[in-house]
């Protein structure tokens, strides 16, 4: 019997490195894409989104953070903090039992992305997402510092040399706020946002069944 063609679909996944449920939704996409390899063929590009633009260098601890930008109470945060680990655990990923003590700024990790999307070979700006997740979310690690940043790099077999000349500079800058900007000029204002085929659009970090039911549906369409 001849092999049924398989439906190509170009999903952009809109987020941000420090979003918990990003790490989640990225997840539950991929498992989503694996239960229908032979249906669906994804291209997969990683769209830069930042939860705190005016995040200073040296970031600030997360709990500050959370109550001033939400008002949430330190009991509050602990039960969303469960919530999280426990659909991260659903799709594969670990979050550091402790949480995170600080929150960092981004931007570098999304010139850094960028970078890899227009020069990396294939599935290597998917793998330095994964790092930068698992650096972030998995190890607690400082986001805004740059050894931080090249270790992701050489995790996912990047050139760190031209890495490290990117971040020495601007490269990639304008790029990343004109990406930045055409999506929030679009109307995506959380994160994560899975946009298929540059029309359909999937918010927040649902779980897998949903994504695959949407993605049948697109693929069928």
């Amino acid at each position: 019997m001849a092999a049924m063609n398989t439906t190509p679909l170009k999903i952009d996944f809109v987020s941000d490195v420090s979003c918990p449920w990003c790490a989640v939704g990225l997840g539950a996409l991929e498992e989503a894409l694996q239960k229908l390899q032979g249906d669906v063929s994804a291209e997969l590009h990683f769209q830069p989104f930042e939860l705190n633009p005016k995040m200073g260098p040296e970031g600030q601890d997360i709990g500050e953070h959370l109550a001033e930008k939400y008002g949430s109470t330190p009991e509050q945060q602990a039960q969303i903090r469960n919530t999280i680990r426990a659909r991260g655990a659903e799709v594969g990923f670990a979050f550091n039992p402790e949480g995170r003590g600080r929150i960092w700024n981004t931007f570098d990790a999304h010139r850094l992305l960028h970078w890899a999307g227009e020069e990396g070979a294939p599935g290597q700006q998917h793998a330095l997402k994964k790092a930068l997740l698992a650096a972030c979310h998995t190890r607690s690690e400082a986001m805004g510092h740059h050894d931080v940043l090249l270790g992701c790099v050489r995790e996912a077999g990047l050139d760190q040399a031209r890495a490290k000349a990117i971040l020495a500079g601007d490269e990639y800058a304008k790029d990343v706020r004109e990406r930045e900007a055409f999506y929030t000029s679009h109307g995506i204002h959380s994160v994560p946002a899975v946009i298929i085929n540059d029309k359909h659009l999937i918010s927040g970090g649902q779980p897998a069944a949903v994504f695959e039911q949407a993605l049948r549906q697109i693929a069928a369409a």
